[in-house]
């Protein structure tokens, strides 16, 4: 089984850290693929930022997903994945989503936990986007400076650790989850100074990337996720333009 892990930032660092956590969880004869975004940001933190990162996620899909089984958006706000699943025969998953789902399976709500204010709008609207307003305790952040997106962790751990331990007391979250491509992996490192469940993002969505492609999902033919009727394009990066305009090896 090929999963394409896609980095729709550009830092190669966070790739790594990416990879490294969900190297651990991956089952025996699950091959990880690392995609980092050949464009953009160095780290997407708003709305239009996020606009940006989903249309270079589907470059990067239209470019490497006829070799693979399943593909993960490896950054906490999903962008891209609801065109990516309109527009790609594979399973196609969102590390929020999947992150989101997870804890709903480990208790009645869960607490988002950050590490940057600009973070907050962003990813209220993926809470909204996927439905789980509800079973969400609310979207929290550090609030202060960091040196190194890729060192982020190291330098606030501490601080995201207590800002975790004190939403447990005050808004009777059942789980946390470190939200943030970045923090990929600190669950593991700190969920011993926390006692309620953590969720590590890209854990859980190589799980789910696993459970799809075992459970073998029809592409549908109808309903709102079929794959668009052919269409013309201008100026588009040619996979990208081939899988669109129905030219595609693969259709």
């Amino acid at each position: 089984m090929r999963i394409l892990l896609a980095n729709p930032n550009t830092s190669e660092g966070v790739t790594r850290r990416l990879l490294e956590a969900a190297t651990k969880v991956a089952a025996p004869g699950t091959a990880l693929v690392p995609l980092t975004a050949p464009g953009g940001l160095p780290y997407i933190s708003n709305r239009a930022e996020a606009q940006i990162g989903g249309a270079v996620l589907l470059e990067m899909l239209a470019e490497h997903h006829g070799a693979a089984d399943a593909a993960i958006i490896a950054a906490f706000g999903d962008p891209g994945l609801i065109g990516a699943r309109e527009l790609f025969d594979i399973p196609v998953v969102g590390m929020a989503e999947a992150a989101m789902l997870t804890a709903c399976t480990l208790g009645r709500r869960f607490a988002v936990v950050t590490f940057a204010e600009a973070l907050k709008p962003w990813y209220r609207d993926c809470v909204e986007m996927h439905g789980l307003q509800s079973r969400c305790a609310g979207v929290y952040a550090i609030d202060g400076p960091f040196s190194s997106i890729t060192e982020v962790q190291e330098e606030m751990g501490d601080h995201l650790v207590a800002l975790a331990n004190r939403l447990v007391d005050e808004t009777e979250a059942d789980v946390v989850i470190f939200s943030g491509a970045p923090l990929a992996g600190l669950t593991g490192r700190v969920k011993h100074r926390i006692a309620v469940p953590l969720v590590d993002p890209i854990q859980a969505a190589v799980k789910l990337a696993e459970g799809l492609v075992a459970l073998g999902p029809v592409r549908p033919t109808r309903g709102t996720l079929r794959r668009p009727a052919a269409k013309a394009t201008s100026g588009l990066p040619a996979a990208l333009a081939r899988r669109i305009e129905h030219k595609d090896v693969s259709e």
